[in-house]
């Protein structure tokens, strides 16, 4: 008997969909009323709004083959916390391999709100600044 918490469990699908780039998979575990939280000074930051603008957030990040694979987690009823091994994998230009944690919050079995802390925010500026330095946020 699987005796698995829903949010986990959620959790635990997005992650298997974001790992094989799958955007359908994603936009369906997300609520309509979605909103993600990238804190920084960069092209990508800012508060992103829908499933739509989500899902163009997650393709930005493709552009530098983004992999996260997590290590911990914590949960309740309405939150989880995950913190995660986050790395990227491009052909050209500096990489980055950084920790991040992301404080999840359900509402009727879907993703309503997630706030990203990455673990140093002026590495994570300086890279998406120069990776993405032709996108404005």
């Amino acid at each position: 008997m699987n005796s698995q918490h829903p949010n986990l469990a959620i959790i635990h699908s997005f992650f298997q969909a974001y790992g094989k780039n799958d955007f359908e998979a994603i936009g369906n575990i997300l609520s309509p009323d979605i909103e993600w939280h990238i804190p920084g000074h960069h092209p990508l930051s800012g508060t992103k709004k829908g499933v739509a603008e989500v899902l163009e957030y997650f393709s930005q990040l493709h552009h530098c083959n983004f992999q996260a694979s997590p290590i911990v987690m914590g949960y309740n009823d309405e939150f989880l916390i995950d913190c995660h091994l986050n790395w990227s994998n491009r052909e050209e230009g500096e990489n980055m391999k950084r920790m991040s944690c992301l404080l999840w919050q359900f509402k009727n079995g879907k993703i309503i709100s997630v706030y990203n802390f990455p673990e140093d925010q002026h590495i994570a500026d300086a890279f998406f600044n120069n990776a993405y330095a032709g996108l404005k946020n």
